[in-house]
């Protein structure tokens, strides 16, 4: 079962990484993304326009090869044009049922970008997909193969209706535009991701394998460092309700999962960060749990991990795996991938905080620049 277990998230990983080849700082998106699909639950990404919120939720759904349904919410859409029209030919019949065909009903993934401008209508009827993975309307009830459905939007929304429907998502990812020193990797990254097609890496029944398995996760290890850091978060103002503390442990089992193991730990608690619902407590959560959340470490989902954290570890783990890859890779962007590398490496560490297997890779890298300039 471990073995089985460990595999299922190696093909997963791999879907990652050929969805986010090219799309610079987007990892975490994508392996949120995973990590909300295993635990059953759903991801809402908060930020500016133009950061590629859309790209990676349509390069992961293709990558895993599950029916995909994406929409660009505004204030006029109409729920047919999510949920599907009402069939004439039934309706003629005294039937009012809907044809779901091809439509939100029938997705294994969903991305609703500007989520908050959905109608009442809209959003009731999502609460249920959302909520108990049901499809209502009129005489049509249907059992939805949804394994996430991901939100996008510029800001959290003020008002309180719109707030509580926030809060059916579990995950609130806030992304930034790419920060300066990842600049020339943006461009190259974006220049050769336009021109590429991701191939289906047959990843959703490796996906399903995981989700089957989270029930089997034992949490007893978790648990205490769990209660910890809630009481040190209430201790110093930060809250979550009682149903976001409770949900949080499907996402600690996921991470345990992703990392191959059925058995949780300390090392497992760094998805709680991403419960919080806001910005502000989230950067408040990083400081407030700095201790806890230091042995946190995924194989597998290393960039989520290393945001969640900003550990020194988790960064480093990322970079190394990176800077591997690429002294391997004997293909036309070598060169380019050693730079931006080189870049990274150097605008996160000095030479005396450089650690000893990063160190032999970054002049292995240099090295590498040398000879084929």
């Amino acid at each position: 079962m471990q073995t089985s277990l460990q595999n299922s998230a190696r093909q997963v990983r791999a879907g990652i990484q050929a969805a986010t080849q090219g799309l610079v700082g987007r990892e975490q998106l994508a392996e949120l993304m995973v990590l909300a699909a295993i635990a059953q639950e759903h991801l809402l990404v908060v930020g500016p326009p133009g950061t590629a919120k859309s790209a990676v939720v349509r390069r992961v759904a293709q990558a895993m090869g599950g029916r995909y349904f994406e929409y660009l919410l505004g204030r006029f859409t109409e729920p047919s044009e999510l949920f599907g029209p009402v069939d004439l030919k039934k309706l003629r019949e005294g039937t009012v049922e809907t044809d779901v065909t091809g439509m939100l009903p029938e997705a294994d993934i969903a991305f609703l970008d500007e989520v908050f401008l959905g109608s009442t209508a809209i959003l009731n009827t999502l609460l249920g997909v959302l909520n108990e993975r049901r499809f209502r309307r009129g005489h049509t009830q249907l059992q939805c193969p949804l394994r996430v459905c991901v939100g996008a939007a510029n800001g959290l929304p003020e008002d309180e209706a719109l707030a509580a429907f926030a809060d059916r998502f579990l995950i609130h990812l806030f992304v930034e535009p790419v920060p300066d020193h990842q600049l020339e990797a943006l461009l190259q990254g974006g220049w050769q991701s336009e021109q590429k097609v991701v191939a289906s890496t047959g990843g959703m029944p490796h996906l399903d394998a995981l989700c089957h398995a989270l029930r089997l996760v034992r949490l007893d290890g978790a648990r205490p460092g769990l209660i910890n850091a809630i009481r040190s978060l209430r201790q110093s103002g930060v809250f979550l309700s009682d149903r976001r503390i409770v949900k949080a442990q499907r996402l600690i089992a996921a991470a345990a999962i992703m990392a191959g193991r059925l058995e949780a730990s300390q090392a497992d608690l760094w998805p709680l960060l991403y419960v919080l619902p806001t910005k502000e407590a989230q950067a408040s959560a990083r400081e407030i749990l700095r201790e806890t959340l230091a042995h946190s470490v995924n194989p597998n989902l290393l960039s989520a991990v290393e945001e969640a954290t900003l550990q020194p570890l988790s960064r480093v783990t990322r970079l190394v795996e990176l800077a591997t890859a690429c002294l391997a890779d004997a293909g036309d962007q070598q060169r380019q991938g050693a730079e931006s590398l080189l870049r990274e490496i150097d605008a996160n560490f000095d030479a005396a905080s450089l650690p000893e297997p990063l160190s032999g890779l970054r002049q292995q890298l240099a090295e590498l620049l040398v000879v084929t300039a």
